[in-house]
């Protein structure tokens, strides 16, 4: 079962919403996981989330931590276009992503390439003969 973070700036909150609900046939397959106020707001649309601390609490450095140690397999960052300061929380996931080589979406079109290519590496993973 992949585990897939799933984070949002607040303006972005019902957009991730939005996307989850337009996909809930894979969702049955993954464990969401989120900070704080994401995975209050998203679970306010009945889809389950486990919670993690809210970010300025430690919840970026929790998923850091998750992707480090192979647990985090995706990150769906929905941003807000118009904020152009990121703290120093989100750079250091962002750079963990780059660094451990986890794909990293930032708006729903990303996300949807992500969830399909996870989607379509599954099935393809299933016909390959055991060796």
């Amino acid at each position: 079962m992949k585990n897939i973070a799933i984070l949002a700036h607040d303006n972005m909150k019902p957009k991730m919403v939005e996307f989850l609900l337009s996909h809930t046939d894979w969702i049955p397959g993954v464990n969401l996981l989120s900070t704080g106020r994401t995975a209050e707001f998203v679970e306010k649309s009945g889809i389950k989330v486990k919670h993690l601390s809210p970010g300025e609490y430690g919840g970026y450095n929790q998923i850091r931590e998750m992707i480090s140690s192979k647990e985090i397999d995706i990150v769906i960052f929905f941003r807000d276009p118009v904020v152009n300061v990121h703290h120093e929380d989100i750079k250091n996931l962002m750079f963990t992503c780059n660094a451990e080589n986890i794909p990293f979406a930032t708006n729903y079109a990303t996300a949807e390439l992500l969830i399909l290519g996870l989607i379509k590496k599954e099935a393809s993973d299933r016909r390959k003969p055991v060796v």
